[in-house]
C-alpha cells in the first residue's frame, strides 16, 4: 500500500511532479516566465515511466495541487477579506477547489499510462488527451479554465496567432506535444530505447515552426487590413474605487462624482465611445431618477456615446408572486442620454452573483453585497450598436462582463452577430495587488486573437487597456489608480476559423485520443 511507504520514498517519487506544478505557475503572470512553458513538465513526465498506475495518479494529482495552489492562491485573501469567510474556511475553499483542478492532470497521466507501449507517436496522443481535458475543463460544472496552459503564452505573438483556428487549445497542444516529446527524449537517452522515439522530437520541432510560420505570416495580414479598416476613437475610465466603498451609501455621490469628473477630462478629445467598468454605477440605473439623472447630463455635456455597467432589476412576469430578477447589466446610452441597447451578464460567477441550489443551500450567501441573486440574460449575444460622433458610421461592440472574458463561445457568438469590437467591463478590486488581475488580462489577449478584434478593456481599479487583433496590448493602466486612456481601435470584419466553427480543434483532439483507445487498446499495468 502506498500510505505505508516511507514518506521519504514517496517524497522521491512525486517531488518531480511538484517541481513541474511550480515551474508550471512561474509561466503565468506575475512572474511571466514564458519560456518555462517548454519545458516545465519534463521532470513530472520523465518521472511516470517508473511509477504503478495508481501512483502515476497520485503524482498527476501531486502536480496539479502544487500548480494551481500557487497560481489561484489569491482565492484565500479574496474570499476571506469581501466574502468574510474565516480564514479557515477561506483555505478550504481554496484546496477544495484545486483538488478538483488537480483531478485533470491526474487523469491525463492516468490514461496516458494506460496506453500501449510508448513510440514517437505518444507525444501527439498526450497532446490530444491534455487539449480535451482543457476543454471539458472549461465548461464542467459551470466551468473554470482559468490557467489553461496556452494562456501563459499571451505575450509570445507568434506562438498564439495559431488561435485563430484553434483558439487557446492549440496553443497548449503544441506545449505539451514539445514537453512530452523532450521527456521521451530523455527517456531514450537514459535508457537506450528504440531510436523511433527520437522522431517524436523531430515531428514537434516540425509542428513548432509551422506554427510560427503560421503566426508570422498572419500577423503581417492582419496589420494590412487594420490599415484600411474603419476604426472608431474609445476611451476607458478607471475610476478605482475601493471596494469596501463601493456599495456603500454615503459613498454612492461621491463614486459618480468620480467617474463625471473623470470622464469630463475628454471633452476636447470627443471620443466615439466612453465606457465605465462592470458596475460602475453603485445603484438602479434608470429607477433612481436623482443618480441617474446626474450620468445623463454628463453624457449630454459630453454628446457622445456611453457605455455603462450598473446592476438592475425586472419584475419576473413567470412568477405568480411578481418575484423581483436581478441582473448585471451593461447600458449602451447615445449622445442625448437615450438607453439605445442593453446587454445582461449571462454567465455568473458561482457564489459570486448567485448560489447555485440556492433554494437548498440556504446556509450559504455570496460574496457580493449588494442586490439579490443575479439572473442570467437571455443569452441572444447581440451587440450594442452606437455611432461615431458625426453620426456617418455605426459600430457595434460585443460585451463580456468579468468572468465571461473566460469563455471563448460568448465573444465568438458576439462576433457571428457582427461586433465589429469586443468590450470587457470588469470590477477587479477582489483582488488587490494580487496576480489574478494581471492573469485576468492576459486572458482577453486570446479573445482579440481568435475572433480578430480589437479589445477594449474596462476594469474598476485596473487594469485597462486596448488589445488589437494581433494580440498587442496598447495603454495597460497600473493597479489601483486613476485613470483615463484613449486609443483609435480598428473594426475589422473578417470571420476566423475559430470565430466560425468554434472548439471543432478541441473536440476533434477528444474523438482521435478516443480513437487511440479504440484501435491501439488498453495497457495492463498495477
Amino acid at each position: 500500500m502506498m500510505l505505508n511507504q516511507n514518506p521519504v520514498s514517496l517524497l522521491q517519487k512525486f517531488f518531480p511532479a511538484m517541481v513541474s506544478g511550480l515551474l508550471l505557475s512561474l509561466c503565468f503572470p506575475n512572474t511571466e516566465w514564458t519560456f518555462l512553458a517548454f519545458f516545465a513538465l519534463i521532470p513530472w513526465l520523465v518521472s511516470i515511466n517508473s511509477l504503478t498506475l495508481k501512483e502515476t495518479f497520485y503524482s498527476g494529482f501531486s502536480m496539479g495541487m502544487a500548480h494551481y495552489l500557487t497560481l489561484i492562491y489569491w482565492i484565500v485573501p479574496t474570499v476571506h477579506v469581501y466574502g468574510k469567510l474565516h480564514i479557515v474556511l477561506a483555505s478550504a475553499t481554496l484546496i477544495l477547489l484545486c483538488c478538483y483542478l488537480a483531478l485533470y492532470p491526474a487523469v491525463f497521466v492516468f490514461l496516458m499510462n494506460k496506453l500501449p507501449k510508448e513510440n514517437h507517436l505518444t507525444p501527439l496522443w498526450g497532446a490530444f488527451l491534455w487539449t480535451g481535458l482543457e476543454y471539458l475543463r472549461t465548461y464542467a460544472f459551470t466551468g473554470f479554465p482559468w490557467g489553461a496552459l496556452g494562456y501563459s503564452q499571451f505575450s509570445n505573438h507568434l506562438l498564439i496567432q495559431i488561435a485563430d483556428f484553434s483558439g487557446v487549445y492549440g496553443v497548449s497542444f503544441i506545449l505539451i506535444f514539445i514537453n512530452y516529446s523532450f521527456a521521451l527524449t530523455w527517456r531514450v537517452y537514459k535508457k537506450k530505447l528504440s531510436k523511433n522515439c527520437l522522431l517524436s522530437l523531430l515531428y514537434s520541432t516540425l509542428v513548432l515552426i509551422a506554427v510560427i510560420y503560421y503566426g508570422q505570416h498572419q500577423i503581417g495580414t492582419i496589420l494590412t487590413e487594420i490599415k484600411t479598416a474603419p476604426s472608431a476613437l474609445v476611451s476607458v475610465v478607471q475610476g478605482n474605487i475601493k471596494q469596501d466603498d463601493k456599495w456603500s451609501n454615503e459613498f454612492k455621490n461621491k463614486t459618480i462624482d468620480k467617474y463625471i469628473q473623470l470622464s469630463s477630462t475628454l471633452s476636447l478629445k470627443k471620443p466615439d465611445l466612453i465606457i465605465w467598468p462592470e458596475t460602475a454605477l453603485p445603484f438602479y440605473y434608470t429607477y433612481d431618477r436623482k443618480l441617474s439623472n446626474l450620468v445623463d447630463q454628463s453624457v449630454r455635456d459630453l454628446k457622445t456615446n456611453f457605455l455603462i455597467g450598473s446592476p438592475a432589476f425586472e419584475l419576473n412576469p413567470e412568477s405568480k408572486s411578481n418575484q423581483i430578477k436581478f441582473f448585471n447589466r451593461a447600458f449602451m446610452l447615445n449622445r442625448f442620454s437615450i438607453v439605445t441597447g442593453t446587454y445582461d451578464k449571462t454567465h455568473l460567477v458561482p457564489f459570486g452573483e448567485y448560489v447555485p441550489f440556492g433554494e437548498y443551500l440556504t446556509f450559504l450567501g455570496k460574496i457580493t453585497a449588494h442586490a439579490g441573486n443575479f439572473s442570467s440574460g437571455d443569452k441572444q449575444f447581440a451587440p450594442l450598436a452606437f455611432n461615431d460622433t458625426n453620426y456617418e458610421v455605426e459600430h457595434k461592440t460585443g460585451v463580456l462582463i468579468c468572468f465571461e472574458i473566460l469563455f471563448p463561445a460568448i465573444s465568438a457568438n458576439f462576433v457571428k452577430n457582427g461586433a465589429g469590437m469586443l468590450t470587457t467591463m470588469t470590477n477587479d478590486a477582489w483582488f488587490g495587488f494580487t496576480s489574478a488581475a494581471r492573469q485576468h488580462f492576459a486572458i482577453a489577449v486570446f479573445r482579440a486573437i481568435e475572433n480578430r478584434r480589437s479589445v477594449a478593456r474596462a476594469a474598476n481599479t485596473g487594469i485597462s487597456g486596448f488589445i488589437d487583433p494581433v494580440g498587442k496590448v496598447f495603454n495597460p493602466t497600473d493597479l489601483f489608480t486613476d485613470q483615463v486612456i484613449t486609443r483609435k481601435i480598428s473594426m475589422l470584419n473578417r470571420i476566423s476559423f475559430y470565430t466560425r466553427y468554434g472548439d471543432l480543434f478541441a473536440m476533434s483532439c477528444i474523438v482521435a485520443f478516443c480513437l487511440v483507445f479504440v484501435v491501439k487498446g488498453i495497457r495492463k499495468k498495477v
